[in-house]
């Protein structure tokens, strides 16, 4: 079965601030490779949405319909409705995210 993937808005804008801050501080290739590589990741889940698994932080409160996958040390979050997969967050791992996550994702799902 085929999925469609949806970016919801906090994830777009992740991406956003993820790139700007690589090619601010690293450099611009890097950080088109590294977008790249995201985009590539979140592609999979058209094929592949069960290759995630629950969020430990989500799990934690009882919260199991959403999922992540990882490109290192990023942590990309969605949960799969029908045929469509929709993208929450994209998030470096190396934060504290219980909060985060929380408000986030509990506050609405489409």
């Amino acid at each position: 079965m085929s999925y469609t993937v949806h970016l919801i808005g906090d994830a777009e804008q992740d991406l956003l601030e993820i790139y700007e801050y690589v090619a601010r501080h690293d450099s611009p290739a890097k950080a088109d490779r590294l977008l790249d590589d995201l985009e590539r990741t979140i592609l999979k889940l058209e094929s592949m949405p069960s290759s995630g698994h629950v969020p430990p932080e989500l799990e934690r409160v009882g919260v199991t319909e959403f999922r992540e996958v990882f490109f290192k040390p990023y942590r990309i979050i969605y949960h799969v409705l029908k045929s469509d997969v929709y993208v929450h967050c994209v998030l470096d791992g190396s934060r504290a995210l219980q909060d985060l996550l929380e408000d986030r994702l509990l506050r609405r799902t489409p």
